[in-house]
């Protein structure tokens, strides 16, 4: 039987112990089961949703969404505005683990960090509308340019087909989605549906609660995982797993990300899959 591993036997990584404050993150609602496109789509901004980790720089020091700080390179960071930042790590595209686990090594080597940029979105202490805070976040890339910073580009929506395509283009280029934001939403320290989601799938995250052994050729491993989800309910996913993950699966405890293609009768994640262990 397989030995029930902890996190860092997964990644050989780990992040700090204890966080700091965690950051005030504005999040958003996935379209799907419960919630459509809107129907006023010259009222938002679209943008590329980049898969990668989700950062916050508080004006002194770049943290996970969680408050843990990430160990760069003393120069990484060197130049960049005193504002408050909110964006995505991001190497390249099919480059998550890559990614997930720098973050999670500490490792502060300046070669390690060169191909790394932070993929800006918002500027989440500056006061007015989203549209507003994207203008000044533009301006101040313009100010005080640096090569690691990127602004992510934002386009008012059109029509429901033109967004079809657009999606069609960031998914044939190997991308995650599309993000929408209200272009006259405040800030809000909450999940909101002012910003939305677009993906051709849905993922979310749940608590792993049990390893589940394998029978035929996963004797001996991982065969599934009992999950749980934030409102109590409890599934298992099976599939998604490399052979080493199924070797070496997530801690009990910890929390994973998994997608599925929307809900059965009964509210249970249809075709649920593994995707990772969520980095923070």
């Amino acid at each position: 039987m397989f030995k029930q591993s902890p996190l860092l036997l997964l990644l050989g990584l780990a992040l700090p112990a204890t966080a700091v404050s965690a950051p005030a993150l504005m999040q958003g609602v996935e379209v799907g089961d419960d919630l459509s496109l809107p129907t006023d789509l010259a009222q938002w901004m679209i943008s590329e949703k980049y898969d990668g980790v989700r950062a916050y720089w508080d004006g002194t020091q770049l943290l996970t969404r969680s408050g843990y700080p990430i160990q760069t390179p003393d120069g990484f960071t060197h130049g960049w505005p005193a504002q408050h930042l909110e964006g995505e790590l991001w190497i390249d595209y099919a480059a998550f683990s890559t990614l997930s686990a720098l973050v999670r090594s500490h490792d502060g080597s300046e070669q390690a960090w060169h191909p790394v940029r932070f993929m800006l979105f918002d500027l989440p202490q500056w006061p007015g509308t989203f549209a507003q805070r994207h203008a000044r976040l533009r301006q101040l890339l313009l100010d005080q340019p640096q090569h690691n910073l990127q602004l992510i580009e934002q386009r008012q929506g059109t029509t429901t087909k033109a967004l079809e395509q657009q999606l069609e283009q960031v998914i044939d280029k190997g991308g995650e989605g599309l993000m929408l934001h209200r272009a006259g939403a405040l800030h809000q320290l909450q999940r909101t549906t002012d910003i939305r989601k677009l993906k051709p799938f849905q993922d979310a995250d749940a608590v792993v609660v049990a390893h589940l052994p394998g029978k035929g050729k996963y004797t001996g491993q991982l065969g599934s995982l009992l999950v749980e989800r934030s409102d109590g309910s409890r599934f298992r996913i099976g599939s998604g797993f490399s052979d080493r993950e199924r070797a070496h699966p997530p801690a009990l405890g910890s929390t994973i990300t998994y997608r599925y293609n929307g809900l059965t009768r009964h509210g249970k994640p249809r075709f649920a899959r593994f995707l990772r262990v969520r980095p923070d």
